[in-house]
């Protein structure tokens, strides 16, 4: 929102009391330098260094931008370091509140400023994936004019919530989740700074392993629950910040997961073990356990497309094509959102029919091969494409499937030495029933006989 006496006032305040601010609010970077995690977009020469005054303007000054990350990653920190860094006009709103008269209210402002005074203006616009289309199209022309340079920030995929007009005038920079150590090196800040706890209480190790599990990438739940805790240490006298007392402060008891340990793949094996079983509860119990855990969504996503295929195959042909579409959405939304995606396939994974007849032939065939069991292909089913093919008999005598009414034709596909071996022992269990008949059906037109 536009500078006032109230903001200005609330602003004089902080910087007099900066005490009375969260923790969060107070250890916000106050240079590019000072950000956590981002070093992708924080290159010399980056769009957001250019934004902050470190390179050149005019015709080849940075464009509008578009930051697309999940919560707690610093899209607000970045446009807060843009605001204090330049010294350009700085105005933010909030899609949640704001509407296309507030828009067009700063637009604007920002053409008499820039008329008046030769001031330019940055807007910075959160949550804009709220925006309607009509909203958003009140935005290009001052975009396309650069009468605002705009800092748009979204935790939705930009390229089903932004219309395509602003993203073609806009420069899409995608924020990745903050790793561990971006966090780690976060709290250590928090607890020494001036601004922030000034080494008033320790946090041991196992009290910060869990905090980063408590934190998942996003720096402001951390700095939230580090200020909880440490208060409630402080209130107690204690000296460092134990994990009983994070417990008691979050009502999040630590989990005993070793993400590198044997708990890692205890865990994951008691997981599949589950949904093999077909106890939706108990495999639900320990995705809640690895997700409690922090643990990589995209692991738990493999494992679930392995089961799918593993324990599931034919007998609900579905499972696969859900497993795969749980890990593709896992990739583009990360935690917290992706734990709804992994309990969807995880549930509908558990309660799905079972067959590892597709595990079992596979098995089969490759135990074949490794034992020599393969031979040459049958000369009718060779190349026949290139000259000369034809002389040596390759693809002579082959009957093509299609000619025939039902499609299928009696002839060898196999070679000699495992032409009578039946790999597909299909169950009666869901889908795979019908998949049982066609079996039936086909080896008997073709001609084979029961090994």
């Amino acid at each position: 929102m536009e500078p006032d006496l109230f903001t200005a006032a609330a602003e004089e305040r902080q910087e007099k009391d900066p005490a009375g601010s969260p923790l969060a609010v107070r250890m916000r970077p106050r240079t590019l330098d000072e950000v956590v995690g981002q070093q992708h977009l924080l290159k010399p020469g980056s769009p957001l260094r250019r934004l902050v005054g470190e390179g050149s303007g005019g015709p080849a000054g940075p464009s509008s931008v578009i930051l697309w990350g999940p919560p707690g990653t610093g899209k607000t920190t970045l446009a807060y370091v843009v605001s204090k860094a330049t010294n350009k006009r700085f105005v933010e709103l909030s899609a949640i509140t704001a509407g296309v008269k507030e828009v067009r209210a700063v637009i604007e402002g920002a053409r008499r400023a820039t008329g008046g005074f030769g001031k330019e203006t940055v807007l910075f616009l959160d949550e804009i994936h709220r925006f309607s289309k009509a909203q958003q199209d009140s935005l290009l022309p001052a975009v396309e004019n650069r009468w605002v340079t705009l800092i748009a920030a979204t935790t939705e995929n930009p390229y089903f919530s932004i219309i395509s007009p602003l993203l073609s005038r806009s420069l899409l920079l995608t924020l990745e989740p903050l790793t561990d150590d971006d966090v780690r090196g976060l709290l250590k800040r928090a607890l020494s700074d001036e601004r922030g706890l000034k080494d008033a209480v320790a946090l041991p190790e196992d009290t910060e392993d869990h905090l980063l599990r408590i934190a998942g990438g996003d720096a402001r739940r951390a700095l939230t629950a580090l200020e909880a805790a440490a208060g409630a240490a402080l209130d107690k006298g204690e000296p460092e910040i134990t994990l009983t007392t994070l417990e008691e402060t979050v009502d999040r008891a630590a989990v005993k997961y070793d993400r590198d340990g044997d708990q890692h793949y205890d865990v994951a094996s008691a997981l599949i073990k589950s949904i093999r079983g077909s106890d939706v509860d108990a495999a639900l119990h320990y995705l809640a356990r690895m997700i409690e855990a922090g643990e990589d969504p995209r692991f738990i996503a493999r494992r679930l497309m392995i089961s799918a295929s593993e324990d599931i195959g034919l007998a609900d042909p579905n499972a696969l094509p859900i497993a795969v579409a749980a890990a593709q959405a896992v990739a583009m939304i990360g935690f917290p959102e992706a734990a709804l995606t992994l309990s969807h396939a995880t549930i509908a994974l558990a309660l799905a029919p079972k067959s590892n007849a597709a595990t079992m032939a596979i098995g089969a065939a490759m135990e074949d091969v490794r034992k020599g069991l393969a031979g040459p292909v049958p000369p009718h089913l060779r190349d026949g494409h290139y000259k000369g093919a034809a002389k040596l008999g390759h693809a002579q005598g082959y009957v093509y499937p299609h000619d025939l009414p039902e499609g299928i034709a009696e002839q060898q596909y196999a070679p000699d030495a495992i032409k009578d071996r039946e790999y597909y022992e299909p169950t009666r269990h869901g889908a795979e029933a019908r998949y049982a008949d066609a079996v039936e059906w086909t080896r008997k037109h073709l001609g084979r006989k029961r090994s």
